[in-house]
């Protein structure tokens, strides 16, 4: 099978994450998404992040009947911070029976370059690259597949920041996940 891998910290996941999803698997020939639920971001600072086990229930929650959507807390177990490659080299080994692409928002694509081993990522997997905000960086290589997708600019940063002032998060957010934010008080 083709898996898409859609890494994130997903703090918690928005519509935009699941449109992004959703269009990435329905232009390519992919057979399943799997939401890689990232514990730590090397390339970022510590932020106010959910429990791990709660970001992964959320996802969950939003990908319920989507039977090629998958939750993935694979990193959950690997050495922190977890890295793109060390995670790819790992699913590769446990399930070889599988092919796997890595997606990635264009705003990340220069960024690439500073990831640990990146040209063994660009070597052996696919990059399924959606755009983001602002300037499409250019990239060029065989690797790289740019996969025209609904421009989102929605950010869990604004939902956190949105859920501590008491405002609405309907329709950025699943529903059962916003029960799910309210029922643990997360981001409070």
């Amino acid at each position: 099978m083709k898996i898409g891998l859609y890494f994130g910290s997903f703090n918690p996941i928005h519509v935009g994450h699941l449109i992004i999803a959703d269009t990435l698997y329905d232009r390519s020939d992919l057979d399943e998404v799997w939401f890689v639920v990232s514990p730590q971001n090397p390339l970022k600072k510590r932020q106010s992040l959910a429990h791990e086990h709660d970001r992964l229930r959320m996802v969950e929650l939003a990908i319920e009947g989507n039977f090629h959507f998958r939750a993935s807390d694979v990193e959950f177990r690997m050495p922190r911070p977890s890295y793109t490659i060390d995670t790819l080299t790992y699913l590769s080994e446990q399930y070889p029976q599988h092919q796997f692409s890595l997606f990635l928002g264009s705003d990340n694509l220069d960024q690439l370059k500073k990831w640990k081993n990146y040209e063994q990522i660009l070597e052996y997997y696919q990059i399924l690259v959606y755009p983001r905000p602002g300037e499409l960086k250019t990239f060029d290589h065989p690797s790289i597949k740019v996969i025209e997708a609904p421009l989102l600019d929605i950010s869990a940063t604004f939902i956190r920041k949105s859920i501590q002032e008491g405002k609405s998060v309907r329709y950025l957010l699943p529903e059962s996940v916003v029960d799910y934010i309210r029922d643990k008080k997360l981001f409070h």
